[in-house]
C-alpha cells in the first residue's frame, strides 16, 4: 500500500458501499462514482429519501398578526 493512502480517511459509498478514500483524488466523495451519486439523487427526487422536521410553532403566531 502506497504510504500517501495510508493516513487518508476511508468512507462507504452509501449507495454500493464499496469503500471510497476521503481525499481530493475521489471527486464525489463520499460516492464511489458518478452513477452512484446520481442514483442517490434519483432516490431524493423520487422521495424514497426524507428528512424528519419538527414544524416552530413561533412562526406561525407571527404570521397571524
Amino acid at each position: 500500500m502506497n504510504t500517501d493512502t495510508q493516513n487518508v480517511p476511508t468512507v462507504k459509498c452509501p449507495t454500493c458501499r464499496t469503500a471510497v478514500h476521503w481525499n481530493a483524488d475521489s471527486p464525489y466523495r463520499p460516492f464511489c462514482s458518478r452513477r452512484c451519486k446520481l442514483i442517490d439523487l434519483g432516490e431524493w427526487a423520487n422521495e424514497r429519501y426524507s428528512v424528519a422536521a419538527e414544524e416552530d410553532d413561533s412562526l406561525s403566531d407571527l404570521l397571524e398578526r
